[in-house]
């Protein structure tokens, strides 16, 4: 006779197996880890930011002690200085075209809703429609608008959060860069797969960062052709936000078709941002497979999720380092567990 609760038992049986314990361990960690990075923000941004410069500018402090002999302090002090110089200098740049951009926001917002008044004429009817498209984005050019532009007190307030990330952030990058040879050596055998990491990922950012500044100086001669205003800040632009990939590209044409409504009229609207697109088609179907290749061995779905899943958790800078970190742990668990494949292959193509 058979018992009609024996089937129950299997499925229990199978819920609580080993196997299943160590898939629901694992979603549970997981959780509780994206949990923890979200939480703990402030603090995990700015380090691992430090710690994706640090992995990028590590080699040169370790070439200067070697070639020169200076030492390592006076090595992660200058290269701290250059890093903070050139962020700070890329900021004062942009500065101005973020500032434009505020600026002419009740210009953008007027030709996005003539954009949305013709629309509406072609689909229904200009009469029938033209009431609701006021009540929903139409407000005059007499509003209090710049009631949302931060002020100097949303400044000050915000003054002690910035400053106590740069304190993170330079601390955090110094330290690495002093004592990243004590650090590694932590790993016992597997202090050269994380040497070996490293300079996949240091390679592989210098690789880009030619690539983007190559981007950005096109960007600007073809925006100044075209006459837009500022083109080579907005070149500047396009070559920092190349480090996001899909994301920052996505933003510059979103930007440069709002240049187009300010400065142009009709079809000329789209060239800015068709120019840009152009050029940015070329460099990633063409410069970027050429110069990097299989370099990276990701999978073009992971990277972008692991981009996404940055911009989510830590915002900008989540995004940035998003894609050096996910690289950086696929090579150390290619080189841990498999130290002689194919992908070491492929590696030392970036090493070599």
């Amino acid at each position: 006779m058979n018992d009609p609760s024996r089937p129950q038992q299997n499925v229990l049986q199978a819920l609580i197996s080993p196997r299943m314990q160590g898939v629901f361990l694992l979603i549970l960690t997981t959780l509780a880890l994206a949990t923890g990075a979200y939480v703990s923000k402030p603090f995990l941004a700015p380090v691992l930011f430090a710690l994706v410069i640090g992995v990028v500018v590590a080699p040169v402090a370790d070439r200067l002690n070697k070639t020169g002999g200076i030492p390592r302090v006076v090595t992660g002090s200058a290269l701290l200085i250059l890093v903070i110089g050139l962020l700070l200098v890329a900021f004062v740049l942009l500065e101005p075209l973020l500032t434009a951009m505020v600026n002419q926001w009740p210009k953008i917002r007027a030709e996005v809703q003539a954009w949305m008044l013709s629309l509406a004429e072609i689909l229904r009817g200009i009469e029938t429609l033209s009431s609701e498209i006021e009540e929903t984005v139409g407000v005059s050019d007499d509003d209090d608008s710049a009631a949302d532009i931060p002020t100097v007190m949303d400044a000050l307030w915000l003054a002690p959060g910035i400053g106590a990330k740069f304190f993170i952030f330079a601390g955090t990058l110094f330290f690495f860069v002093l004592t990243r040879d004590q650090i590694y050596a932590l790993a016992g055998r597997h202090e050269k797969a994380l040497f070996d990491a490293e300079r996949v990922v240091a390679r592989y950012f210098a690789t880009v960062t030619m690539i983007n500044i190559a981007l950005g100086l096109t960007t600007g001669i073809a925006l100044t052709l075209i006459g837009v205003d500022g083109a080579l800040l907005w070149g500047l632009a396009a070559g920092v936000l190349n480090y996001i990939l899909y994301l920052g590209p996505l933003v510059m044409v979103f930007s440069l078709l709002i240049v187009g409504l300010i400065q142009f009229q009709g079809a000329m609207v789209l060239l800015p941002p068709v120019a840009f697109l152009s050029i940015n088609i070329t460099e990633a179907q063409f410069v970027t497979p050429a110069l990097v290749g299989q370099r990276m061995d990701l999978n073009p779905l992971a990277v972008f999720l692991a981009i996404t899943f940055g911009l989510w958790l830590w915002g900008p800078i989540g995004a940035i380092v998003a894609l050096p970190l996910t690289l950086w742990i696929s090579v150390l668990l290619r080189k841990m567990t498999c130290p002689v494949t194919r992908a070491d292959q492929g590696i030392n193509l970036i090493t070599s």
